[in-house]
């Protein structure tokens, strides 16, 4: 009985052994920071990390009960890196356990199978982060009074479920980095997806510094939408290629969102922000409503609109091409079908033998030798 032959491990704190073992090493970070408040003196600063900081306690009218509410400030930044780790563990496990399995089905080249991990894990982002929005947007009664956008400016107050949204997003949008490491993404697709890792960053963190949550969380969840239909369609399309039904109703959505996005921009910075009572610049207040700021907002999400739409159109113009080059292939096909190959065509020396007379087949002249002696006499 032979021995199995155990596969070498890399070497300790290698490229390739970080790669391996990067979620086992980020779950014993997370795991340190957790044991932090077993321990008061640690206590304060594990607590720094985990929740959510800057609550405030206001009280609305004097027969309601009070409410806590939550601003922003610099210990954000330890709470979006918990979540950062957080959001490292998740995606290695689904990874791990959801998408290698279905990989290992399917059997799909290089290239499909880093777009297919992509798509995976976007897709169950997407979902989540849409349904979780709707319910924040549920309760903030957006479709009755599409004005609360920019009324009371500045929105320096947010409920715990709004300021746990936006640091939950921008968490795993900077986790996103990373796993452009962890996970191998081939250089053709590197740069690729750091325009639209950088894009969210950028967005959403102008949205929660700025006081525009409301208007930032408005803007996401049909976006949202629109991705996560895009990239359940691909994910279908690589288990069957003739599932491509999905790809005619992303196009129609998108276009809509971004229509959508562009209306209550001018809107807000155009129309309702100019218009408000408070004006001006505070850091203090957080109050950032002057015509700088509104326009430079405003012209990077024309801009970045802009550039989305210009992918978009690319992308259906090479999909026709193949389309339209298919369906060329396969006329071509059925006429090359009907020409007569020459192997069907009759051999001279079958056409000589004899002629065919109402179904009975003459055979050449060749009489036997009695009938020639016959003749001779």
């Amino acid at each position: 009985m032979g021995f199995r032959k155990k596969n070498k491990s890399p070497p300790v704190l290698s490229h390739e052994f970080v790669i391996q073992n990067h979620a086992d090493m980020v779950s014993c970070l997370a795991m340190i920071i957790l044991l932090g408040l077993m321990f008061e003196v640690t206590a304060k600063f594990a607590i720094m990390f985990i929740t959510v900081q800057y609550n405030v306690t206001q009280v609305l009218d004097e027969k309601s009960e009070p409410v806590n509410l939550y601003q922003y400030g610099p210990k954000d930044v330890a709470t979006v890196f918990f979540y950062l780790l957080i959001a490292v563990i998740l995606h290695a496990l689904i990874q791990e356990y959801i998408l290698d399995k279905m990989n290992r089905r399917l059997h799909l080249s290089k290239t499909k199978h880093s777009k297919f991990n992509e798509s995976g894990q976007l897709a169950v982002f997407y979902l989540f982060s849409f349904v979780w929005g709707c319910s924040i947007l549920t309760a903030e009664e957006f479709a009755k009074n599409p004005t609360f956008l920019w009324e009371g400016y500045p929105h320096t107050h947010m409920v715990f479920q709004v300021k746990f949204f936006y640091i939950c997003q921008i968490a795993y949008w900077l986790h996103a980095l990373p796993e452009l490491y962890f996970q191998k993404v081939r250089k053709e697709d590197i740069p690729r997806q750091l325009y639209y890792i950088c894009l969210y960053v950028v967005h959403i963190t102008g949205a929660y510094v700025l006081n525009l949550h409301r208007l930032g969380l408005v803007l996401l969840v049909p976006h949202y939408l629109v991705e996560l239909l895009f990239h359940a369609s691909r994910l279908f399309y690589f288990s069957d290629e003739n599932k491509q039904k999905g790809f005619t109703l992303w196009a129609l959505l998108f276009v809509i969102a971004r229509l959508l996005t562009l209306t209550l921009s001018v809107l807000t910075f155009g129309f309702g922000l100019p218009r408000t009572e408070n004006q001006g610049f505070s850091l203090a207040q957080g109050n950032f409503n002057v015509l700088t700021i509104r326009m430079t907002c405003l012209a990077a999400i024309c801009l970045t609109q802009a550039w989305m739409m210009w992918k978009f159109i690319n992308f259906q113009l090479k999909k026709w091409r193949e389309h339209s080059q298919n369906q060329a292939s396969k006329k071509k096909t059925p006429a090359t079908s009907t020409t007569v190959s020459p192997k069907s065509k009759p051999h001279k020396r079958e056409a000589g033998r004899g002629a065919a007379v109402n179904g009975v087949v003459k055979a050449e002249d060749k009489t036997s030798p009695r009938a020639r002696k016959a003749k001779a006499s």
